[in-house]
């Protein structure tokens, strides 16, 4: 057995500030840094030091269901270090475990370096708001800030349900009611249908997977409630692709209009490499629902969307570029950074020569 203990490893990555431990049988363990794998120089896991980390960590009531299934989900804590979320699952037949850092506190719109204009989804009253990008793109700590800044200034019952849940709210003017899949409820769908008899004003859908969970999320905006949900989407025009494509295409042209209805506006972000080398900053992609949008999304004309967005920040959306352009402006990433992860560089290229004639204050 190795001389280190999964605890010492975890405390580790939180000194060192990593975003996650990645703990493999026959590996050394690694941790992301700054969007980096960086390996330490112990010894490799063996596959007694997976065990002793699996009993260390697995919640005693998921323990049959761990072993008896590839892949696993939950969550782990350390009193007064971090909470984690831990995803177990098979490599040639050993277990290797990637565990995501959840701090205790939860960041501010500020303190993301997130736009001022996304408070403006903490002010709804109803309908869909979608939080998109890839994984580990900070979709979840995003949609926090947001419920905890609604969480600061309202009185609201907010509903999470979550696979695993992540981080843990503090009751401030509203209340919370935090469900786990696997352990508070069966699943995702279950878990949506029985919220609407909890009396929420706001529901948190962990990640939309299926069409079921679709159709029950929508019904939950038609009904007056306020949902927020993540896919592992891009942007705004590939996420309503997206809802779409779960449906047979006899269905469609009706599932359109019912999303058109209750969009309210989706949040897409990348993680980039900050210009001092220290940390990451989000790129974002802002929409906000519209009447104009709301009829392009009815017509199919989604690429008119993004055309209508370009204009010049108009009702306080933000295209890649735009944001790119802000931080590349505010020397928060570096030119090169810019460009590599714009999808138009040629336009990027075009506002850095000055030819941009969008608010000169989006962020």
């Amino acid at each position: 057995m190795s001389n280190y203990t999964i605890n010492s490893l975890l405390e580790k990555a939180q000194e060192l500030g990593a975003s996650d431990l990645h703990f493999i049988v026959g590996e050394v363990p690694s941790f992301r840094i700054d969007g980096k794998i960086i390996k330490s120089k112990l010894e490799p896991v063996t596959e007694e030091d997976m065990m002793h980390a699996i009993d260390e960590m697995a919640p005693i009531s998921m323990r049959d269901k761990i072993f008896r299934s590839y892949d696993s989900d939950f969550p782990y804590e350390i009193e007064d270090i971090s909470r984690f979320r831990v995803n177990l699952a098979m490599s040639f037949g050993y277990h290797s475990m990637t565990i995501r850092l959840v701090p205790y506190k939860i960041p501010t719109f500020e303190q993301l370096k997130l736009p001022k204009t996304i408070e403006k989804f903490s002010t709804l009253e109803n309908g869909i708001v979608l939080v998109t990008g890839v994984a580990g793109s900070g979709k979840s700590t995003t949609i926090a800030s947001i419920l905890n800044h609604i969480n600061s200034t309202q009185k609201k019952h907010i509903v999470t349900i979550e696979d695993p849940i992540e981080y843990v709210y503090k009751s401030q003017k509203s209340i919370f009611t935090q469900r786990q899949i696997g352990i508070d409820t069966a699943n995702y769908l279950d878990g949506l249908k029985f919220a609407l008899r909890q009396d929420p004003d706001v529901i948190l859908i962990g990640e939309i997977r299926d069409m079921e969970t679709v159709e029950s999320a929508l019904h939950a905006a038609e009904t007056g409630h306020l949902v927020f949900a993540t896919l592992h989407t891009f942007n705004a025009i590939q996420t309503i692709n997206r809802i779409l494509s779960f449906f047979p295409p006899s269905e469609r042209s009706a599932v359109r209009s019912q999303f058109a209805e209750v969009f309210r506006g989706s949040v897409s972000q990348k993680l980039l490499p900050s210009a001092n080398g220290k940390g990451r900053i989000p790129a974002i992609e802002l929409l906000y629902s519209t009447p104009t949008i709301k009829d392009f999304i009815l017509k199919d004309e989604l690429e008119e969307i993004y055309k209508l967005v370009q204009k010049g920040s108009y009702n306080d959306m933000i295209t890649f570029n735009m944001s790119l352009y802000d931080l590349y402006k505010k020397g928060l990433i570096t030119k090169e950074v810019a460009l590599e992860h714009s999808d138009t560089p040629n336009e990027l290229m075009h506002y850095m020569r000055g030819v941009y004639s969008g608010s000169e204050n989006i962020f």
